[in-house]
């Protein structure tokens, strides 16, 4: 026993839900504080080669749940597309997107595409939300396997934690053009 009392073993499992529940619970507040302004202005995101690259918030938003969505489960053939039902889902130009998730994502729109709206990316992260005991609970921790083509050496548990690292990324980068506008989220340790 160390200065901090019993080490109580930890259920990665669990953990992966907590830490995933309040990742999104971090994405959605920092949707819902978006000022209307904000949702829709080119941010600048990086440089590419000679030109900088702008990302509006919507895009960053949608392009975080949805890749939290793709790489939650077990691979590529574990993928389904949000339900038909869903706005996000009725739109035409996003249709790709269900069909082969690794052709087409929320960045690789055109320049005009039209932005989703607040209440679409909210209702699309609560479903994700619905995904994720479930989903953790089936997966095959054991496996160095991610599951995904494009990540060839790295394991499932690794390719897990690397998903939730993603969407705090873009958690970070929403919450700092947020606070370009006061506006601070919340932090949220586990939900």
């Amino acid at each position: 026993m160390g200065e901090f009392g019993t080490i109580h073993q930890v259920d990665i499992r669990t953990a992966l839900k907590e830490q995933y529940h309040a990742a999104l619970a971090m994405l959605a507040e920092c949707i819902e504080k978006c000022p209307d302004d904000l949702w829709t202005i080119p941010n600048p995101r990086s440089n590419d080669g000679d030109r900088v690259i702008f990302r509006p918030f919507w895009r960053i938003a949608l392009h975080a749940a949805y890749f939290t969505h793709l790489y939650l489960g077990q691979g590529e053939s574990a993928f389904q597309a949000a339900p038909n039902n869903f706005a996000i889902r009725k739109r035409e130009d996003l249709e790709a997107m269900w069909q082969a998730p690794w052709d087409i994502e929320p960045f690789e729109l055109p320049e005009d595409a039209p932005a989703s709206s607040k209440q679409d990316i909210l209702e699309y992260i609560a479903y994700i939300k619905t995904l994720i005991n479930p989903t953790v609970e089936a997966l095959d921790l054991d496996t160095d396997d991610s599951g995904f083509r494009w990540y060839t050496k790295i394991s499932k548990f690794s390719h897990q934690l690397m998903n939730l690292r993603h969407i705090q990324g873009h958690v970070g980068q929403l919450s700092e053009l947020l606070l370009t506008r006061d506006l601070n989220p919340n932090w949220v340790g586990r939900a």
